[in-house]
């Protein structure tokens, strides 16, 4: 981690990130899940883009070069990500689907940072990121374990690990970008487009989709859409590109051990559900994996001394 800075905006951002699953869990009973969310990232990226404009920090990409990565990594990181990601969760127990995501997520940034010359090897980062795995596996067990093997839930289960890859392809070929023309910028064009592509997919295919934007939604449902709104996309997903940007895509990708370790707690202490030691053993290997990515430069140099030279025998 370069900075106190940097490892503040990331707990931020897992804090906030982490909490986001009660406030999405409360919105999709009622609401269909993918009009929910791009009616969210199109208000926050209108948000974004004023107060982009505002402060006067505005510089539209420049070249069909820059226009079509911008236009990709909208879709990658919202529109192509969303849409797979809630469908498949329609055919997928939820647990699964948070392991199979999460686990794919920091693994497919480390996978495309290196291919893209975004991030270097490191057999630290790679043995943190195989220790969140094992730990997310095993906070999530049981509900593994009740999941069905149906052909729906195939088909679902490669749409939730699509959404991982997209995401993560869109993050790592958005970093050049936030350099050029700035975070702020970057967030609200992106979740404007995605969330535009994606609002225009749900009215597609979710059946109720129209007929639930002219209804009232309760107020437990607009508390929730607020909450992702302006915590969210404005502050979260603002946070999440500058870290990109600074201590790169792998590091950045490690919220996905933190955040539902923080769900889970959360959900225990308001929610009255239950967690086992077990699951308390999955978010302590959770939480080193994330420390062992964001500190991976700093352990390899403590397990990698340099070689000791043996001094010259003086001359008598």
């Amino acid at each position: 981690m370069s900075s106190a800075r940097n490892l503040t905006k990331f707990l931020v951002l897992c804090l906030v990130w982490g909490l986001t699953w009660i406030a999405v869990k409360v919105g999709v009973n009622t609401v269909p899940p993918m009009l929910f969310a791009a009616t969210r990232f199109i208000v926050a990226g209108i948000v974004l883009l004023g107060w982009s404009a505002a402060t006067g920090v505005v510089a539209l990409p420049q070249g069909r070069r820059d226009l079509a990565r911008l236009l990709a990594v909208s879709l990658l990181m919202i529109t192509l990500c969303y849409g797979p990601l809630f469908w498949g969760m329609k055919f997928v127990a939820s647990g699964t689907a948070a392991v199979l995501e999460m686990s794919l997520t920091p693994l497919a940034l480390l996978t495309f940072g290196i291919t893209m010359g975004e991030e270097r090897w490191s057999s630290v980062r790679f043995g943190a990121m195989a220790l969140g795995v094992i730990g997310l596996a095993v906070l999530f067990a049981p509900e593994i374990t009740a999941s069905d093997t149906s052909s729906a839930t195939l088909f679902g289960l490669l749409a939730v690990a699509w959404a991982a890859i997209s995401s993560a392809w869109g993050s790592v070929l958005a970093r050049p970008l936030i350099s050029d023309y700035g975070s702020k910028f970057l967030s609200g064009s992106t979740t404007f487009i995605g969330g535009s592509a994606l609002l225009a997919l749900s009215l597609m295919i979710e059946p109720h989709a129209l007929s639930s934007m002219t209804t009232v939604w309760s107020w437990q449902v607009i508390v929730g859409w607020l909450f992702l709104v302006i915590f969210g996309s404005l502050i979260g997903y603002s946070i999440y590109m500058q870290l990109l940007r600074d201590i790169g895509p792998a590091r950045a990708g490690s919220f996905a051990f933190v955040s539902p370790a923080i769900a889970v707690g959360v959900g225990t202490l308001l929610a009255g559900e239950t967690i086992t030691p077990v699951g308390v053993t999955g978010m302590i290997l959770m939480l080193m994996a994330a420390g062992g990515s964001l500190f991976a430069e700093q352990l390899t140099t403590l397990f990698s001394p340099a070689r000791k030279v043996k001094p010259e025998i003086a001359r008598r």
